[in-house]
């Protein structure tokens, strides 16, 4: 440790001000949740992120927080990396995996930085433990093997829905496994006044799903066509007097497939009686904002967690198992399984389930004892990891 009042804490694959709004929504609850335990045992702690997409200048970074350097695969390997030499400071790592990065389902080039990064840590000798989040799956046999091998070296491994808990204990069963929840819930936010005169509805659309995936081919499996159900959605939902319609993006300024701010554009053209949110300057902005509408269509999770954690009534597009394994352990129904429905199926039980938006939030109501428990129970396994590493090395 590097003295009595300053632990370092190495947070992987967080990112404050990403331009993905999941992430930094992820980075902003999960370093507070660290300073929550710290602060239990009087502990002073410094956290330095490692990130994609990581920016000079993040509004509201906390003094805790210092900016690291991005991993690098080529100055990895070749010994000549920041990212190493200041992983090598730290005298732990939480790795969050951006939520649901630690998979084969992105592509090579994702994979491969997951693997490297903790692979990092772990030759380093620095305890290393997964915070809440979504593992796999490895549909590949070989990127199987080799992230088995990685999960088998780690210190522990916190979860955040039972699909990753039961998939996890068959690829590492000696190593200690956690389930808890998206520590996304933790996120503040300043609840926004209703209307009284009409209902808002607020469509996050995602340019991922909107664009057939990354290479438009449908990588993801879709079973129903998203940018049909959502201009069918939009058109409905705008015909309905006293009802506005909001279109919002959560991963915007990037430019890339997944960005959703182009999309949002071309769809203000064609439908411009739904109003358009200008991009959001932070997570906390945005789960804001949310908190003043009335029920929420969202293609991306921390959209849906935002809308849930608010208390609005959320219809999620789910295009992973992170969707279904999250709601599910919530036992939440109201989410359309992307994979598994067709665009009509889907079309019916949105309008359905905006009919019955009460019984919606009284699902959200009746899940918040059981959200609070779990992001508690996290905390304490903060605070019992950070204490045992202080005992070591005092």
């Amino acid at each position: 440790m590097s003295n009595e009042t300053d632990f370092r804490v190495a947070l992987l694959w967080h990112t404050f001000g990403h331009d993905n709004l999941g992430v930094d929504a992820l980075s902003r609850a999960d370093e507070a949740i660290v300073q929550a335990a710290a602060a239990r045992l009087g502990l002073k702690v410094r956290c330095i992120t490692f990130g994609s997409g990581q920016k000079h200048e993040v509004d509201d970074l906390p003094a805790t927080v210092v900016i690291g350097p991005a991993p690098s695969l080529k100055q990895i390997l070749l010994g000549k990396s920041r990212f190493f030499s200041e992983l090598k400071k730290c005298d732990l790592v939480i790795d969050i995996g951006e939520g649901d990065s630690f998979a084969d389902i992105y592509g090579l080039r994702r994979y491969l930085y997951q693997i490297v990064s903790k692979a990092s840590a772990i030759f380093l000798r620095r305890p290393i433990i997964l915070a809440p989040q979504t593992v796999g799956p490895f549909d590949h046999p070989l990127r199987r093997w080799i992230a088995s091998r990685v999960i088998n070296r780690l210190t522990a491994i916190f979860t955040r829905d039972r699909m990753s808990t039961t998939f996890l204990r068959s690829l590492a069963p000696r190593v200690p496994i956690d389930e808890f929840i998206d520590v996304a819930f933790r996120l503040p936010f300043t609840q926004q006044p209703k209307t009284a005169d009409r209902v808002r509805i607020g469509i996050n659309v995602s340019g991922l799903l909107f664009n057939g995936g990354y290479t438009g081919a449908n990588e993801l499996g879709m079973s129903l066509d998203y940018a049909a159900l959502t201009e069918r959605l939009i058109a409905h939902f705008t015909a309905i007097a006293g009802v506005e319609v909001h279109l919002f993006a959560h991963v915007a300024g990037h430019g890339g497939p997944d960005d959703d701010g182009p999309v949002i554009l071309s769809l203000s053209h064609r439908f411009p009686s739904a109003t358009v949110h200008p991009p959001f300057a932070s997570s906390i902005q945005a789960k804001s904002w949310i908190s003043g509408l009335d029920f929420v269509i969202a293609g991306r999770m921390h959209a849906c967690i935002g809308a849930y954690s608010a208390g609005v009534p959320i219809v999620p597009i789910a295009y992973s198992r992170k969707f279904n394994g999250l709601f599910g352990t919530l036992n939440y129904p109201y989410f359309i399984d992307g994979k598994a429905t067709n665009t009509d199926a889907a079309f019916a039980n949105i309008v359905d389930w905006y009919e019955r938006r009460v019984e919606l939030i009284a699902a959200i109501e009746a899940s918040r004892p059981f959200i609070s428990q779990r992001l508690s129970a996290y905390e304490d396994q903060i605070v019992a990891i950070l204490q045992q590493l202080t005992k070591k090395t005092a």
